[in-house]
């Protein structure tokens, strides 16, 4: 199992169009984990990011596509919640990854079993799910003393609110990194 940096930068296709640069900017240490949904533009940035983990000591998790992982020699992947069972398999077929999963609840990341550490989201209300409540720091901290597993925080973090996260394996952001 990896040692996992406090600091997860999570790539978006709309938020954060071109990642190259905060991932150059990352410390030694920090995860990347590359989501995108176009799949010919998803395997060259996979390529990009994977060249600049290796300069920068960086761990390069590929949102639900082990297929390119593997293929790339990425660190690890990282499963959306609605996948999170698959965590153990994923485990056992390639025992060095660090697996991620992404969990909106108690319930979520109880049922992470295998996986690493869970991406807890939304902390607070963010852009990239508007709709979504916003789980609120003392709410995410009780899920997170709860699990099984390192917990690390999600959803509309910033140099004003990061500070009122404590409990958590790290922070992960979009936005805050940019």
């Amino acid at each position: 199992m990896h040692n996992c940096g406090a600091l997860l930068l999570l790539t978006d296709d709309q938020r954060l169009p071109d990642p190259l640069p905060a991932a150059r900017a990352l410390p030694r240490g920090a995860v990347i984990i590359l989501r995108s949904r176009d799949a010919s533009r998803r395997a060259a940035l996979a390529a990009a990011l994977r060249a600049i983990a290796r300069v920068r000591g960086l761990l390069l998790l590929i949102a639900d596509d082990p297929q390119l992982a593997a293929k790339i020699g990425a660190h690890g992947i990282h499963l959306p919640q609605r996948r999170a069972r698959e965590a153990a398999h994923w485990r056992a077929r390639y025992p060095h990854w660090f697996v991620t999963a992404a969990a909106h609840s108690l319930r979520a990341v109880l049922n992470a079993g295998g996986a690493d550490a869970v991406l807890l989201s939304p902390v607070f209300a963010t852009a990239s799910h508007p709709d979504a409540p916003a789980l609120t720091p003392a709410r995410a901290r009780l899920i997170a003393r709860q699990a099984p597993i390192p917990v690390f925080a999600l959803g509309g973090i910033d140099a004003q609110n990061a500070g009122l996260l404590h409990g958590f394996a790290g922070l992960a952001a979009i936005g805050a990194l940019i």
